[in-house]
């Protein structure tokens, strides 16, 4: 936590600075796989002031109206920050595919589109680390059970749950096209096993960390003197 505390601080400094950079953390994962989860512990350990969080789930009327990647756009991180995404522009390919909602050719040709915007991003200084967690049905059963068995849950259930679960092969299968179209050197992917909590929150954790050492991010240098100031603090001394 230290570790990654200090380099998202570094990070943060430097797009004060003028820097030009930021990270994207995509989540990616079947109900239960603990998108949420990863958030506050992973991200929970740094300065919330260079965090910036977008969950994403059905579009509204209004996101609709618009190219899919219009609402992704307008959560992107700024210089400085590290952005998360609790699901992400890649479920306008899941779900459309899935359930059958548009023709083939419309969400194949997404591919392409989403990895020109991710090539658009990381030319602009944003580095994408695209995290799809890997959770087994076994252990979804159990964590949604869970969610019915203990009232503190059940706002977090959904009754649609069960019906993505009746399609796990159909996701499964989608997610391996997703990885073999869309895991490009400028954005990989990384699947993370997601069944302990611990494990997953640790591993993110790491490629986050390894993800900002190899930016090495600088703190910016004074625009003022600071010995002249320190001199100047000296002079005024204790308020009286």
């Amino acid at each position: 936590g230290d570790r990654l505390a200090k380099l998202q601080e570094a990070l943060y400094a430097e797009g004060v600075g003028g820097g030009n950079r930021s990270v994207l953390l995509v989540l990616q994962g079947m109900d239960t796989s603990g998108k949420g989860g990863t958030v506050g512990h992973v991200l929970g350990l740094v300065n919330p002031m260079g965090v910036r969080y977008a969950g994403f789930k059905k579009p509204t009327a209004a996101e609709a109206r618009h190219h899919y990647l219009w609402r992704i756009r307008e959560q992107l991180p700024v210089p400085g920050q590290v952005g998360v995404f609790d699901r992400s522009h890649y479920e306008d390919i899941l779900v459309p595919r899935v359930r059958k909602l548009i023709p083939a050719a419309e969400w194949r040709k997404r591919y392409a589109e989403i990895n020109e915007f991710e090539q658009e991003l990381t030319g602009a200084g944003t580095t994408i680390v695209k995290v799809f967690l890997d959770i087994s049905p076994e252990e979804q059963l159990r964590r949604l059970k869970a969610r019915l068995e203990t009232p503190a849950k059940w706002w977090k259930y959904n009754p649609a749950d069960l019906d993505a679960r009746a399609q796990w092969n159909d996701y499964q299968k989608a997610y391996a096209d997703i990885f073999a179209n869309t895991s490009t050197p400028a954005a990989p992917w990384y699947a993370v096993p997601a069944d302990h909590k611990w494990y997953r929150n640790w591993l993110v954790a790491r490629l986050l960390i390894e993800t900002i050492e190899e930016m090495a991010p600088k703190f910016p240098p004074a625009n003022f003197d600071p010995g002249a100031e320190l001199k100047k603090l000296e002079g005024v001394g204790v308020p009286g």
